[in-house]
């Protein structure tokens, strides 16, 4: 096998099916190409807002099926896209794995001090509820005649999350993490494979219930530098990716490590990810040079213009469909939609780059 892992592999066979976002995750360009959006079910949406508001938190919401399944499907029902993704968070592993997680109004996730030993499975039941919703989900598409939209499941990338275990939340320069990473590598080992096989086990068991397609999201990849990326966002989500491919071959998984800039070509080139997104900060005539002809590539458009929207956000749309008009491709955000955006503007871009 080539270095890469990719050269020398014999191509799977690419068959059409009647999903766009699959056909091109599966490598078949179009002249215009799938569209989603992250975090496209939200505090941006009226619906959304009421039914939380009903329901109270977000923990709540999340592990309750119906209402998982019901949040999923608000912005499939409002907007033509080609792919749901299941109302969940990233930080549910770690929950799961016996660590403290809350959800503080105004000031987002909040974790318990971290124990590493103590770190087991004896929760992971907990996920069971996800696993419901995605079913759920599935059927519910299927029932109201969503028949080209496919459904994709998701994790935090290793690093990732672990970044919020040893930070106890969200951080500016991720010192906390950093630090055991240098002093305490054995132990920052022992957390990341504990992450790997959960994550993998996590990823495996929505596939069962019927995600047809899962992402990795390493928000955080862009804060390591080149050597320690390969270390920690690299070979995990590559050993994630081998775990997954075992059980489920023929899956497509997308790997979206934001921030990574040219370390994304070794990303797609080492981990075995099916297609890559990119944030906004990287260039897409440098992706289309660089990345597609490796990989599909998914993204990248600023949430800024998607929030500002007018003419401004379509040409932004326009250059970036342009530059990855000749390669496998999934119309994107370079992030997540922002929580002011006005549905409208949204319902606009995915006219435009529907070409209609």
């Amino acid at each position: 096998m080539a270095p890469n892992g990719r050269d020398e592999m014999q191509p799977a066979p690419v068959i059409k099916t009647d999903k766009p976002f699959l056909d091109a995750l599966n490598g078949i360009a179009a002249d215009r190409p799938p569209v989603w959006f992250m975090r496209q079910a939200g505090r941006y949406l009226p619906e959304y807002r009421e039914l939380r508001a009903a329901k109270g938190g977000f923990l709540e919401m999340a592990f309750d099926p119906d209402t998982a399944c019901e949040i999923t499907m608000q912005p499939i029902r409002r907007f033509d896209l080609d792919a749901a993704i299941i109302f969940s968070d990233i930080l549910t592993v770690p929950m799961a794995l016996g660590q403290h997680l809350e959800f503080v109004q105004g000031e987002g996730p909040k974790l318990g001090e971290l124990n590493i030993s103590a770190l087991n499975y004896s929760n992971f039941t907990r996920l069971n509820e996800v696993y419901h919703a995605i079913t759920a989900t599935k059927d519910k598409l299927k029932a109201e005649g969503h028949n080209a939209t496919a459904l994709i499941g998701f994790c935090g990338a290793p690093w990732t999350v672990a970044t919020y275990m040893i930070e106890g939340g969200s951080s500016r320069d991720f010192m906390k993490s950093k630090r055991m990473m240098i002093e305490q590598p054995q132990a920052m080992s022992s957390l990341m494979n504990i992450l790997v096989e959960a994550s993998a086990t996590y990823l495996i068991n929505q596939i069962n219930a019927g995600a047809e397609a899962v992402q990795i999201f390493d928000s955080w990849a862009g804060v390591l530098d080149s050597e320690n990326f390969k270390r920690w966002c690299i070979k995990p989500t590559q050993q994630i990716v081998e775990l997954v491919r075992a059980a489920h071959p023929h899956v497509p998984i997308i790997g979206f490590p934001k921030g990574a800039g040219q370390n994304s070509l070794k990303y797609a080139q080492s981990t075995g990810i099916t297609a890559i997104g990119i944030d906004h900060t990287l260039p897409t005539e440098w992706a289309a040079r660089t990345l597609q002809p490796v990989l599909p590539v998914q993204g990248n458009l600023d949430p800024a213009y998607l929030l500002a929207g007018g003419d401004p956000m379509i040409m932004a749309a326009e250059q970036i469909l342009g530059d990855l008009k000749n390669g496998a491709y999934v119309f994107n955000l370079g992030h997540g939609v922002n929580k002011e955006t006005p549905p409208e503007n949204v319902e606009a871009l995915v006219n435009f780059v529907k070409g209609r």
